[in-house]
């Protein structure tokens, strides 16, 4: 057999692969020893391939790999140009960067607002939440909220609600730990699928101190004007008396104009006690002499100071309303006195309002208080009384309607002095529904 290969097989009796220039050419050969039954060597077997053949089929398949190599690495291209789109457009199109800086921002905006913030999914579990809502709820400095159901922390709560309303409320009140909280809340959307909900609360007392200042603020320039007003038109005539040498009169019309305005201002003095609803009592009796109106308090009102669950500026809403509307319906008739009583004796604090104007009718009555209603053809009105209504439901009063025998109307308002759904429970919570 040529190539001289055969020695490892025949005389050392191994199997091997050897390459050697046979009868044919080049060739790949196996060869291995024929043994008998003692053992011995007898001979050998050898197959063998032409290099030729083989390089040939190598190439073969060499090509048959690289194009499916090929094939495959334009398929994993375009799959992972897919995925980076997907994932892109999940993100927002932001980068790595861009992500961390925004959970930065994101976490100290939570730590740096003044509200109470929860967003919860749909299934009603909290899954953001900041310090401040931890504070709000009286729950422990530090405590998760992430994880609990919405219902152990403010039981009975309508904000699953907006996953089927998909509508925001605003301005929602809501009762924990004896404090009222003003919440808002916003349906969040994937799409157009809702995936949760997302609330801000704050403390009311804060909204209210706000409020408080901003009505005093404007109580105070109604005042002035109405004064400036009136007084100017008063030294005028004063002035021109003078003039006249009608020195008498002009002493009788200094002393005319101060009584009536020193009065008031001794009644109030002895009979309410908080200066806020003494100060809008001025203003509307001002207010009143400007529009040619007298508004008589009674010399028996009395009011002391106001009970903690009574705002200041919840009473003067109320009042303030209600004489505004009473000035209004006596502007319509020659009548001009409006008479105002108080009154805290007994277990409510009672405010009683009359006027001399054309009264008002059954169908009206069951209307004044509504969202939006009013006499008035133009925009802007009916909120006054519906507002009013709203604060007295609030502090768990009421409202009447009657005719004076005398003819126009009398409205009266009740407010308790003490509530009856008080809770002392750290976890009493209440949420006022429209």
């Amino acid at each position: 057999m040529k190539g001289g290969d055969n020695y490892r097989a025949l005389k050392l009796g191994e199997s091997y692969v050897s390459k050697a220039v046979g009868t044919l050419g080049p060739s790949i050969r196996g060869k291995t020893p024929i043994l008998d039954e003692r053992g011995e060597i007898i001979g050998l077997v050898s197959v063998g391939y032409m290099l030729d053949n083989v390089s040939m089929t190598i190439y073969r398949y060499q090509a048959s790999i690289i194009v499916a190599i090929f094939v495959g690495l334009i398929f994993s291209v375009l799959a992972a140009l897919r995925i980076t789109s997907y994932f892109k457009k999940a993100i927002f199109g932001l980068e790595p960067e861009q992500i961390a800086r925004l959970f930065q921002e994101y976490d100290a905006t939570l730590e740096s607002v003044r509200e109470g913030i929860i967003a919860v999914n749909t299934e009603g579990t909290i899954i953001t939440f900041n310090p401040e809502a931890v504070r709000l709820f009286g729950l422990t400095e530090g405590e998760s909220l992430k994880g609990k159901h919405l219902s152990d922390i403010l039981p009975d709560s309508t904000m699953l609600s907006l996953l089927e309303t998909r509508e925001p409320q605003f301005d929602r009140e809501i009762y924990r730990n004896n404090n009222v909280l003003v919440a808002n809340r916003i349906p969040i959307f994937d799409g157009d699928t809702p995936v949760g909900v997302v609330s801000s609360f704050r403390l009311k007392d804060e909204l209210d101190m706000v409020s408080q200042r901003l009505t005093q603020s404007e109580q105070y320039a109604q005042t002035l004007r109405s004064q400036t007003h009136e007084y100017a038109n008063k030294l005028n005539t004063i002035a021109g008396l003078i003039e006249l040498g009608a020195n008498k009169q002009a002493l009788e019309l200094i002393s005319s104009e101060t009584q009536a305005q020193q009065a008031l201002i001794h009644l109030l003095v002895n009979a309410v006690e908080d200066p806020v609803l003494s100060g809008c009592i001025i203003g509307k009796f001002n207010r009143a002499r400007e529009m040619g109106l007298n508004l008589i308090l009674d010399d028996e009102s009395t009011v002391g100071a106001l009970p903690k669950h009574i705002k200041p500026e919840q009473i003067i809403t109320v009042l303030g309303n209600l004489l505004d509307n009473a000035y209004e319906a006596s502007l319509k008739t020659q009548a001009t006195s409006i008479y105002l009583s108080m009154t805290d004796i007994g277990k409510d604090i009672i405010i009683e309002v009359e006027d001399r104007g054309p009264g008002i009718s059954t169908e009206v009555e069951q209307q004044i208080f509504t969202q939006g209603y009013s006499s008035k053809d133009e925009g802007g009105h009916g909120w006054g009384l519906y507002l009013a209504k709203q604060i007295v439901t609030l502090l768990e009063g009421s409202i009447q309607i009657s005719k004076p025998n005398e003819g126009g109307t009398r409205i009266t308002l009740f407010l308790p002095k003490e509530l009856k759904n008080k809770s002392h429970t750290p976890t009493a919570y209440r949420e006022v529904r429209d």
